[in-house]
């Protein structure tokens, strides 16, 4: 009775979990998680980055933010579906993808990319298209006219952000070196900072500033937005692994360490410095010790974890100071000091503590190739120069294309006090 009984619970085994499938044959595990990991993903833009963002504006701005966040998900898809996911991963040559799956062509419920479904793949990969150009918003927020944001963004997400992602996941030039951006340091974070800080030069700062105080209308829903990001973020790093395995555990462990050490030192450092820890300071430093150890991820263990994120915490909160104080820059919502500072600071330590020597702050070798830490390291400051010129001189020249389409990239003056939600809308956020 008991070798019947254990014959039952075998067979059972094998029909509730077909994670033994061979790489041609679709995998049920990886693809219940990539399924899962995408809709954190989608959930860090809506409602994450829209409730971050929308809670850190004035009142008179909170629809505008949230209209861009969701008018750019929804437009990013739409160019990821007709085009991008073609010019990111199609074979192409060394520098962009082809026409090959314009339309999504040749994706059918049986294409697979390893053992997951293609068409998952595809949507993936869509949702970090989506968040990456939504994430260029908090440096131009206030003072942005919708129509210039929409052009900008679309344009955006095919000449920077498809030939990017080619260079590095899409088998690239970048890649090809043995670059290390697990999850998007270099694809996402660099790319958008670069973005935002030619934004904010190019628009100029909002009406008043720096001698008018701007403070946020709802701190609740900033971090509100902010927990949802560091949930989605688990899906944004662990959902990379492309697979339900150590990889993806490991990189959700790394990442949860990192935010949880740039929160704490962004918040130590202001109790020493203004005798109180702010609830903006702990948020902030949780983004950037996410946007830190994402191009790591999967390369680091946690000592090493431990480390980006004190880095993080420290270095992005001066940047931010240094930026808005010294240099008068006014990227709104500080996109460039904690994404774009973060991905570069991220991308760097990615070479430094994927080293198997660091005793216990070691991660898990080099890449295929690469025998030292300098030959990783010299790689990988190879990729965040050239993806900063890229970025920074075609982000600029979209900039000058879209003033001329749109007449001017901002609203004017009188328009930019009454507030870009009746203006731009014709709605109001709160009628109390």
């Amino acid at each position: 009775m008991n070798k019947v009984l254990t014959v039952f619970v075998l067979l059972l085994s094998c029909l509730a979990f077909p994670s033994f499938a061979s790489n041609d044959e679709l995998n049920g595990a990886n693809t219940a998680w990539i399924l899962t990991s995408t809709a954190l993903v989608l959930m860090m833009t809506l409602p994450g980055l829209a409730l971050f963002y929308g809670g850190l504006v004035r009142r008179k701005n909170i629809l505008s933010i949230l209209m861009q966040c969701f008018s750019i998900a929804a437009l990013s898809s739409i160019l990821w579906f007709v085009v991008g996911y073609s010019l990111a991963f199609g074979e192409g040559n060394a520098w962009i993808g082809d026409f090959s799956k314009v339309l999504m062509m040749g994706i059918t419920k049986e294409t697979l990319v390893g053992d997951i479904p293609e068409s998952l793949f595809a949507l993936f990969q869509m949702t970090f298209a989506v968040i990456t150009p939504a994430l260029i918003i908090g440096a131009y927020a206030e003072r942005m006219k919708f129509s210039a944001v929409l052009i900008f963004s679309g344009l955006w997400l095919l000449a920077v952000y498809a030939p990017v992602t080619h260079w590095v996941w899409g088998g690239g030039w970048l890649g090809q070196m043995g670059i290390y951006d697990f999850a998007g340091g270099i694809v996402v974070h660099i790319t958008c900072g670069v973005a935002a800080l030619v934004a904010a030069v190019v628009l100029g700062p909002r009406y008043g500033f720096p001698r008018t105080p701007m403070l946020p209308h709802n701190l609740t829903m900033t971090i509100t937005g902010a927990g949802l990001l560091w949930v989605g973020w688990f899906g944004f790093n662990g959902g990379s692994a492309l697979a339900a395995n150590g990889d993806a555990a490991m990189a959700m462990l790394v990442t949860h360490l990192s935010a949880s050490a740039g929160a704490l030192t962004w918040a130590a450092i202001e109790w020493k410095k203004f005798g109180k820890a702010s609830v903006l300071g702990a948020v902030t430093g949780m983004v950037a010790g996410l946007g830190t150890i994402t191009p790591a991820s999967g390369f680091v263990g946690p000592g090493g974890a431990l480390i980006i994120g004190v880095s993080a915490g420290f270095i992005c909160f001066y940047s931010t100071v240094y930026i808005k104080q010294k240099l008068k820059i006014d990227d709104s919502l500080d996109v460039f000091p904690v994404h774009g500072v973060g991905g570069i600071l991220g991308t760097l330590l990615a070479g430094v503590f994927s080293s198997t020597e660091l005793g216990v702050f070691s991660g898990y070798g080099y890449a295929e190739g690469i025998t030292t830490m300098l030959g990783q390291v010299s790689v990988q400051l190879v990729g965040i120069g050239a993806v900063i010129v890229y970025t920074a001189v075609v982000s600029y020249l979209l900039f000058k294309l879209v003033s001329l389409m749109t007449k001017g990239l901002r609203v004017d003056k009188e328009q930019e006090i009454t507030g870009l939600d009746l203006i731009e809308h014709d709605e109001s956020g709160y009628n109390l």
